[in-house]
Formats: structure tokens, C-alpha cells, sequence
């Protein structure tokens, strides 16, 4: 009959997978760990075998195994090991519960039984493996061998019972715990035949509920979840009984069907928006990338968030923004801000207020106000420093991280020195790069233009770039013109623009100096040289100013000043973005090193948890695998819509023929006829044919004087810009890099038109005009 034990207790520490099952593995584990779970023992798969060795058949059928005698030392065990009470007998097969197969509802569980019972309710638990259902769901799913192994408890008389879920069973989030709750022994609930309560913890708070169960007890279920799931190493749906006041657990298994969902449209109804946002982080980003956003981001408002993670995308919550300006008696200021860096929202769409009243606005806006000032001192504290050593630095770092041969020896350089450079380094470059963002001139650019009108406004705030040529923003684009004259070398460029490409925020993506092809294809992208259009801008600045001397003598020598000063502002914010990218880039080595030394794509998880897996924490590897799945369905859809209010679903936005590209808000205004409308991104009228370029890797195409047209550019499209006549894209805003840098160039640009891409065909001829922010079409293609 074998040698292994027929019949085990429920905590023993031999009840394993092959021998006790799926659920019998998962209890026992709980049980030791000292969770609520009803005492019992395991009928174990030694049992199983030895009834089915004596059936007398090649392969068991359903009807056999429940007409088959189970042996009488078999039988001796159980009855030896029954308690008085009544029991649940439970099916338990080696491939059930796994985190990847769950089985659920395949094999049979019968409750109430009592005395001699037991055996026929064990016969019927070791039929239910040979059901149609249950071999047909093993051969669809590749399962050539299963046995059953029986758990056996103290029936629970519950008042209540339910399922809770530590990850949201419907989005898939994992920072939501759901219980359900009905009164009784509970299965009913699991049939389906009764609709139960729903309770949800958010934060550690019941964010919804009924009447079954009070706070205390949702709360107190939740931290029950919370501890089987670290044990089990991932999401689980936990069944649970309530008797006496006192909870008992069932039964935990992997939520096998969940999907990731990363969603924080879901949190509120928001206004949110990529504007400015789009532009630095133009793809889906991995959760590693999402993780250091998080760091960066302002602090919540009273509990709501500053940022959210849509879809994979950054989005800023306007609400929060402007109700901080309102709280504190700055909204009109605070809405014309938002308008200068974000851009105007399209007709029909308001901000939703904060769900919170006035003197808790003010509270929440304080407490957020303080942290930011801080940070606003300490950059303007540090930044010069900072900036002055921060290639040496970032050097030093990289090297480091390649010298780190053990896990160990990794983890203790990211506590002792990375962590530390993206808190304090990484964090007072950030607050360089969006400092310059805040305000950014709106008042000079306001009193220009009511002095010497759009056109000569424009010309005069251009000349950042400074008579050194210390505009970081054009960097890369004037070095590639010195590599094409032999002015400089390959290695040359690497060292001081290696870091900059168009997905430089996205620590998954390898950088230009990884890419021993990069150059090349950069390099054979030809058009006017850029010093070129640089002088031409600067002999328009220069006439500007010249008119406003003599129109406004009085006022020139101040506005001289203040034009000095903002163009030392531009290029300080961009010195900063640079080193910010360039410190994005250490963080990236970091990350390459932990995969190599532990075998784990770790961009699937948080910095928090890959240093946890470096010190030896297997459970949050667990999380990668649905996390990549994630990943992909979201980066399969186009770019969701530019401003986005309430509930958002990229997939059936995505899936819909009429979708809009620009809005997704309710009372939003249709889009207008002709004419594509965005928002003066740099002045100058050109007339073209248009070329729309889908990716950066795309650029190629783009022929000279053609009309580039795109979803949104950045730094690693600015090789392209001396080829076209003017740029036009979906996303972006009048302070974006792609507006500063095409003013810098004399290029017109329209940029934040939301539905450019969708509206407009390469071969269309149109007219753009950059300080009015139109694009006409002169001429369909075809």
C-alpha cells in the first residue's frame, strides 16, 4: 500500500503540494503561520493512490471511483483522526490553487457530515477529479497528471461568511482590498445564488461597505488577507466564516484570473491632463519608471492625488492644482498658470472641485504648500553645485553599480549611495526642470505682446540659447552638426549627450551611448545647419527689439533686463532636465545590474522591490509576470486623449471608431470642421505638404520643407526640426521643449492640437500659423 502517511494534521510540516494538494498546501501553510483556520487533518494523496490501485482499472472514470471500496486501513486512519463535530470535507488536488491554476469550482466539497459519512464524502471528493468537466479543463490546460488529496475541519456555524479579495477582483488593483459578505454558513455566496454586501479598503480605510459587518471587522478581515497573501506570494481570494464575533479562514488560493490595471482615473472624478507631461514621457512606462514618478511627484491634497498613472501614462490631476490656488485666494492666477503651461481647455470642459470643503481645502493646500517651498529653497540653494558636479557624479555611480558582483554588495549601494542620489540629487534637478515651468515669463510674454504685438513678442523671447551656446535643449541637435563638420568625435558626443533620446524618462529603454547604431542613424539625417537658422532667428530678435527701443525708450532698459533674465531661467531649467535625465540614467544601471545578478526583469517592478529582491525577498517577483502583460496591452493602444475627466478606459476608448484624441470629458465641444486648432507653440506662418510621422524612428521620411506632423516631440526629435517647415503636434503646450526649441530655431509650431494625427493625411497641403495656433488645409491629398 505504500509507505507514506494516509492521513496527516492540518499543520503538519510534510503537508507539501504532492501530498496534500493545492488547498491542503495553502492551509497547512496558514495554520502554521497562526491564521484562524479551523483545526482538521489531510486524507493525503498516499490515500488516494491506494484506493485507486485497488479499483482494478487502467484509468479511473467518475463512476468507478464513487462505486469503489476505500480500503479499510484507509478507512482506519480517517475515522482515527475525526473529530466529534460535524466536518467540511474539502477536495484538495495536486494541480489546484496554483498561481497560474486555480480550478476553481471544478472538484467538490461537502459540508455537515458526520460520523462514517466522512468516507463516502471522501469518495466523493476523490470522483469529482475524474468528472467530463474536470478532465476536459486538465487537457485544456496541459495537465497529463493529477491526484486528490481530501482536507477535513471543524464545520464553522457561521453567522456570515464571504471572499474577500486583496487585489480588486474587477480593476485588478492591488492597493484595493474587496470583501463580500451574506449572512449564513456561506454557500450560497459561492454558488451564486445570493447577491452579497461589498466592502472596499483603500489605504487602510472602508471606502465602502453595508450593514453585515461594522469597520473594525472589514478592517480586521483585510489584515487577514493582507498576511495570507504574503504567505501565499501573491493576490488571493480568501473564503471566511464569522461565528462568535471571530473570524475563521477556509481557504486562500491565487487570484489566477487577475489582470493588472493601472487606472487612477478610477480614483475621482479629475481633470487630468499629459500636456507638458506627454511630451517628457511619450510611451507606456514600466512600473519601475512609474515608481521614480511617484517619488517625484507632489504630495497628495487632502488625501487626493497630484499624478496618476493612466494606462501606463503620466497624467497630472488639474483638480488637485487649482485647488490649491483657490484654497489660498489664487485661482484666477492659478487658472491663467495652467493655461500658459498646460494650455486652455478645450470649450466645454470645467475643472471638477475637490470633494472637500473650503476650510479642509485650506488645510490640504497648506500642508502641500509647505513641502513644495522647501524644495523651491533647496534647489535654489544647491542647483548650481549640483549641476556643476553632477557628470562627474553620475560617472562615479555607474561605475560602482558595474563593480557590484553579489546582490548583497548592490543592495548596499543602493541604500548607502542611489537611493540617496534620487532622493537628493535627482529630486533638486526635478525642481530645477519644473520650476522654469512656473510662470516661465507668462507675465513678460503678456506685457510684450500688448506692447509690440504676437509676432515681435515672440522673436524677442527667443535667444535662450545665449551668445555661448548653453541651451542644453539644443545640445544634442548642434553637437550632431559639429560630428557631421569633424569638429568633434563620436566619443565626444556620447560623453556629453549620450542621455538624451526621445524616451528619456523611461528606465527600460537603452540609452543612445548602449546603441552603437544610434549615431549613425542620427547622423544621417541631413538639413540646414542649425547655427544657420539660429543667426536668422537672431537677426529677427534683433529687429524686434530695435522697434520696441524706439516705440518704448523708456521701458527698454527694463525689459532688456527682464528678457536677460528669462533667458538665464530657460536655460537653467534646462541644464537641470539634462542632468535630471542624465541621473535617470544611473538609475537605469542600477537596474540592468539587478537584473544580471538576480535573473529578474526588474523594470516590472518598483525600486522598492527590486531592492527588497535583492535582499533576498522572492515574493515580489511573483507580481511580474501580469505586470508585463500589462505592459503590452496597454503600449498595443495609440495615446490616450491629451485632457481627461472622470473614468477613463483606455481599452474601449481605444476599441471605439469615433473616439477623440484631443478630449475624453462629458459636454466636451465637437471638434471644429476645417481647421485644426492647438496652441502657439512658436510664430511664423509656413505653407507645406504634410508628412506624419507616427515614431521618431520614423524620422527618415520627413523630406525638407514638408510639414512635420506628429502625436508629440521632444528632445530626440529635434534632429528633424531644420528639416521642416513647421511642426504641428497632438500633444504639448507653449512652455513644452518642442515650442522653446522650435522658437529658438525660427520654425513655426502648433503644438497641444489633440487630434493633429487623426485629422490631417500625409500629401495634404496646409497653411500653419504659429501665433495664431491653426493649421488650414490648402489641399487634400488625393
Amino acid at each position: 500500500m505504500g509507505t507514506g502517511a494516509l492521513v496527516l494534521p492540518l499543520d503538519d510540516p510534510r503537508a507539501d503540494l504532492d501530498v496534500v494538494g493545492g488547498k491542503g498546501a495553502s492551509l497547512a501553510r496558514l495554520r502554521r503561520a497562526g491564521l484562524p483556520v479551523p483545526d482538521g487533518f489531510h486524507v493525503t494523496t498516499h490515500a488516494y493512490r491506494a484506493f485507486t490501485a485497488g479499483l482494478g482499472v487502467g484509468r479511473p472514470d467518475a463512476a468507478s471511483v464513487a462505486a469503489g471500496e476505500v480500503p479499510a486501513e484507509v478507512a482506519a486512519a480517517i475515522l482515527a483522526a475525526l473529530p466529534a463535530g460535524p466536518v467540511a470535507v474539502r477536495s484538495s488536488a495536486t494541480a489546484e490553487d496554483l498561481p497560474d491554476l486555480s480550478f476553481a469550482g471544478q472538484h467538490d466539497t461537502v459540508l455537515d457530515v458526520r460520523g462514517r459519512d466522512v468516507l463516502d464524502a471522501v469518495r466523493r471528493c476523490w470522483a469529482s477529479l475524474w468528472t467530463e468537466r474536470a478532465v476536459a479543463y486538465r487537457a485544456r490546460h496541459g495537465v497529463a497528471d493529477a491526484a486528490m488529496a481530501v482536507v477535513v475541519q471543524e464545520m464553522v456555524p457561521a453567522d456570515a461568511a464571504g471572499v474577500l479579495f486583496t487585489a480588486d477582483p474587477v480593476t485588478g488593483a492591488r492597493d484595493r482590498t474587496v470583501v463580500e459578505a451574506a449572512p449564513g454558513p456561506g454557500d450560497a455566496l459561492v454558488g451564486g445564488e445570493v447577491t452579497p454586501e461589498r466592502y472596499a479598503v483603500v489605504d487602510g480605510a472602508v471606502t465602502s461597505g453595508g450593514d453585515l459587518l461594522d469597520d473594525r471587522e472589514v478592517l480586521e478581515l483585510a489584515a487577514l488577507g493582507a498576511r495570507a497573501q504574503e504567505l501565499v506570494g501573491a493576490p488571493v481570494d480568501v473564503e471566511w466564516a464569522r461565528v462568535g464575533g471571530r473570524f475563521a479562514l477556509l481557504q486562500a488560493r491565487p487570484i489566477t484570473a487577475l489582470e493588472e490595471v493601472w487606472n487612477d482615473s478610477l480614483r475621482g472624478d479629475y481633470l487630468w491632463t499629459c500636456a507638458n507631461l506627454g511630451e517628457a514621457v511619450p510611451s507606456v512606462m514600466t512600473p519601475a519608471t512609474w515608481s521614480v514618478a511617484q517619488a517625484l511627484a507632489q504630495p497628495p491634497i487632502g488625501g487626493h492625488p497630484t499624478a496618476g498613472n493612466i494606462g501606463g501614462r503620466f497624467y497630472l490631476n488639474l483638480s488637485a492644482v487649482l485647488a490649491v490656488g483657490s484654497a489660498l485666494g489664487l485661482g484666477g492666477p492659478a487658472r491663467r498658470l495652467a493655461a500658459e503651461v498646460f494650455g486652455h481647455l478645450p470649450d466645454g470642459v470645467r475643472v471638477p472641485a475637490l470633494p472637500m470643503s473650503r476650510p479642509a481645502t485650506v488645510r490640504a493646500a497648506l500642508a502641500a504648500l509647505a513641502p513644495f517651498l522647501r524644495q523651491q529653497r533647496e534647489y535654489a540653494r544647491r542647483v548650481e553645485g549640483l549641476l556643476a558636479a553632477a557628470p562627474a557624479r553620475a560617472g562615479r555611480l555607474r561605475d560602482r553599480i558595474a563593480d557590484a558582483d553579489t546582490p548583497a554588495r548592490l543592495l548596499a549601494l543602493w541604500v548607502s549611495e542611489v537611493e540617496v542620489f534620487l532622493r537628493d540629487d535627482i529630486r533638486v534637478y526635478d525642481a530645477g526642470a519644473r520650476a522654469g515651468a512656473r510662470g516661465g515669463g507668462a507675465r513678460l510674454r503678456r506685457t510684450l505682446r500688448r506692447l509690440v504685438g504676437e509676432r515681435d513678442a515672440a522673436a524677442l523671447l527667443t535667444g535662450a540659447h545665449g551668445p555661448a551656446g548653453e541651451l542644453a535643449g539644443l545640445g544634442p541637435l548642434l553637437a550632431l552638426a559639429r560630428l557631421r563638420r569633424g569638429e568633434i568625435d563620436r566619443e565626444t558626443y556620447l560623453r556629453e549627450w549620450g542621455h538624451r533620446f526621445a524616451d528619456e524618462f523611461e528606465l527600460s529603454a537603452p540609452r543612445p551611448a548602449e546603441d552603437p547604431d544610434w549615431l549613425d542613424r542620427q547622423a544621417a539625417v541631413d538639413g540646414p545647419d542649425p547655427a544657420e537658422l539660429l543667426a536668422g532667428q537672431a537677426a529677427a530678435r534683433e529687429a524686434a527689439w530695435r522697434r520696441l527701443v524706439a516705440a518704448h525708450p523708456r521701458r527698454a532698459a527694463r525689459l532688456g533686463r527682464a528678457l536677460a533674465a528669462h533667458g538665464a531661467a530657460v536655460r537653467l531649467r534646462e541644464r537641470a532636465r539634462s542632468e535630471m535625465v542624465r541621473g535617470f540614467g544611473v538609475l537605469r544601471a542600477f537596474l540592468v545590474r539587478a537584473r544580471e545578478l538576480t535573473g529578474h526583469d526588474v523594470f516590472f517592478l518598483s525600486l522598492a522591490e527590486t531592492a527588497a529582491v535583492l535582499g533576498g525577498d522572492p515574493g515580489p517577483v511573483s507580481a511580474i509576470p501580469a505586470r508585463r502583460r500589462a505592459y503590452e496591452r496597454y503600449r498595443a493602444l495609440p495615446p490616450y486623449p491629451t485632457v481627461i475627466r472622470g473614468h477613463f478606459d483606455p481599452v474601449s476608448w481605444a476599441a471605439d471608431p469615433d473616439r477623440r484624441g484631443d478630449v475624453h470629458a462629458p459636454a466636451a465641444a465637437a471638434p471644429p470642421g476645417r481647421e485644426v486648432t492647438g496652441l502657439p507653440g512658436a510664430a511664423g506662418v509656413a505653407e507645406g505638404v504634410v508628412r506624419v510621422i507616427p515614431s521618431v524612428a520614423d524620422g527618415a521620411a520627413l523630406r525638407p520643407g514638408e510639414v512635420l506632423v506628429t502625436t508629440v516631440t521632444n528632445i530626440g526629435w529635434t534632429p528633424l526640426f531644420p528639416r521642416a517647415a513647421a511642426v504641428v503636434t497632438d500633444v504639448g503646450a507653449p512652455l513644452s521643449h518642442a515650442a522653446i526649441v522650435a522658437r529658438e530655431l525660427g520654425i513655426p509650431a502648433v503644438v497641444g492640437c489633440g487630434d493633429a494625427t487623426a485629422r490631417l493625411r500625409t500629401g495634404d497641403r496646409v497653411r500653419v500659423d504659429g501665433a495664431r495656433g491653426t493649421v488650414t488645409p490648402v489641399d487634400r491629398a488625393g
